[in-house]
C-alpha cells in the first residue's frame, strides 16, 4: 500500500515500483470522468503511464475481475483507494445532511464488503498487488457533514489495507519512506 496527500508523487511512486517488478502490468483505474477537470487528470494519468500496461477502469465489484486479470498480468496496480470509496459512497442517493447513523453504516458495510471480497480474491493469486491511497486523517476536521462521513469511510478502508499489506510506504513531497514491511 502506498498512501500519502495530494499531490505527494504516491502515483509516481508506485508506478515505480510496478516497473521493478518482472513481468506484466495491469493498471487498475478507479476514476469516474465527472467533468472536463477529471477528463484532463485520467488523460495526464494514461499519457505518463507505460504504453505496455493493460488499463482497467473499474471501481465497482472489482474483486469479480481479480482472477481474470491474475491469468495475464504479474503486477496490478490500483489507483485509488479513496476514488473507489467516492464512487462507492455516491452510489447511494441519500440526503447525506440528514442520513441516519444506520444508512452511513450501511454504507460503509457495504464498502467494507467490497474490500474484503477484493482482498479475498487477491489472496488467492500470485500477483504482486499496489494499492495507492490518500491519507486524509492529517488535515482538519471537514465542516460539512458528507465530508467527514468520507473521511472516516475512507479512513477506516485504508486501515484495513494497511494493517493486511505486507509492505506500506507513506510519500511526502515525492520521497517514499517505507514505515510497514
Amino acid at each position: 500500500m502506498v498512501t500519502g496527500g495530494a499531490r505527494s508523487g504516491k502515483s509516481s511512486f508506485s508506478e515505480k515500483l510496478c516497473k521493478d517488478k518482472k513481468g506484466k502490468v495491469a493498471y487498475i483505474a478507479t476514476s469516474i470522468a465527472f467533468d472536463e477537470g477529471m477528463k484532463d487528470r485520467i488523460k495526464k494519468h494514461r499519457q505518463s503511464r507505460p504504453k505496455n500496461w493493460t488499463t482497467y477502469e473499474i471501481y465497482k465489484d472489482i474483486y469479480k475481475e481479480i482472477s481474470e486479470i491474475s491469468k495475464v498480468n504479474d503486477v496490478v496496480l490500483l489507483d485509488c483507494v479513496t476514488l473507489l470509496v467516492n464512487n462507492l459512497m455516491f452510489e447511494f442517493n441519500i440526503n447525506w445532511d440528514s442520513c441516519s447513523r444506520e444508512e452511513i453504516d450501511n454504507i460503509e458495510n457495504y464498502i467494507q464488503n467490497q474490500i474484503d471480497k477484493l482482498i479475498d480474491e487477491i489472496r488467492k493469486t500470485n500477483i504482486y498487488f499496489v494499492f495507492v491511497t490518500n491519507e486524509l486523517g492529517m488535515g482538519i476536521v471537514p465542516e460539512n457533514r458528507l465530508s467527514r462521513i468520507y473521511r472516516d469511510i475512507a479512513g477506516r478502508v485504508n486501515q484495513k489495507i494497511a494493517s493486511l499489506s505486507d509492505e506500506v510506504y507513506l510519500v511526502v513531497s515525492g520521497i517514499p519512506m517505507k514505515i510497514k514491511g
